[in-house]
């Protein structure tokens, strides 16, 4: 089975979350975002997962008035909760499994 990928380009995702393309250049700079592909800003393309950190890291920005450096980090800290958050669940799946072959 293929996976697929959904993709978003800078001014779709820069107009979906009415933010200026300098907002989304510094968050590339600080790895809250990667691009898939693309050279310059203008030709960048995104996972659409990616439209969920940059919300996030543009409401700490506003609200928490937070420099990119810090929005770095918290996000860095939220996706790795995330991924332990599915970690645990797919633990807690194959113990009741297992509890109830007993």
């Amino acid at each position: 089975m293929v996976g697929t990928t959904l993709q978003v380009t800078v001014r779709e995702l820069c107009e979906c979350e009415d933010i200026s393309e300098t907002v989304l250049v510094e968050a590339v700079e600080h790895e809250i975002v990667v691009p898939l592909t693309g050279e310059r800003s203008s030709e960048w393309v995104f996972d659409v997962t990616h439209v969920v950190w940059i919300r996030k890291a543009v409401h700490l920005r506003r609200d928490l008035d937070l420099d990119w450096v810090a929005i770095a980090m918290v996000i860095d800290l939220l996706r790795q909760r995330e991924q332990l958050d599915q970690e645990n669940q797919l633990l807690k799946q194959r113990l009741e499994r297992f509890l109830e072959q007993r």
